[in-house]
């Protein structure tokens, strides 16, 4: 399975008078930062595969730079955990790439639980990917593809 924990781009800041965190937008920086991530993504990715994405808004427009046809999960959001994040993207056992778009900390205790077996707060930083793979059952042991944030990602073909 490849698993792609992708942080959501910049957003705007969370201030006393919004009525809910859910509802932040991306800024400028973060939607131009989410289009150069979602652009590559789509040229690696292959047509089957799953995106999944948290429900808050600035995760949706995180996904809709992909181009693609995503769900939003409710097990994706800020109040859930690394367990029920993998649970929703079906690690390691599902058969076709999946794509999580998400918050921080939770993608990285993510990470963290892949390789540690622990959920600690591993840093992915805003628009960044960290994209595990692994095997299946010949060689289960997870491996990094590819960490990276939108400035490096886009340098790469």
């Amino acid at each position: 399975m490849e698993l792609i924990l992708w942080r959501h781009a910049e957003a705007e800041p969370h201030t006393p008078d919004q009525l809910s965190d859910q509802l932040r937008i991306l800024t400028p920086k973060g939607s131009r930062h989410a289009s150069r991530v979602g652009a590559w993504l789509d040229r690696q990715l292959p047509a089957q595969c799953r995106i999944l994405s948290s429900p808050a808004t600035r995760c949706v427009q995180t996904a809709e730079a992909l181009g693609r046809k995503f769900q939003t999960v409710d097990a994706l959001n800020t109040d859930s955990s690394a367990q029920r994040i993998l649970q929703a993207a079906g690690w390691p056992d599902a058969k076709s790439p999946t794509v999580v778009v998400g918050h921080s900390p939770l993608l990285g205790q993510v990470a963290a639980l892949i390789f540690s077996g622990a959920a600690h707060d591993w840093k992915i930083r805003k628009g960044s990917v960290f994209w595990i793979a692994n095997k299946g059952e010949d060689d289960p042991a997870p491996f990094v593809r590819l960490a990276a944030g939108p400035d490096i990602i886009g340098k790469l073909r």
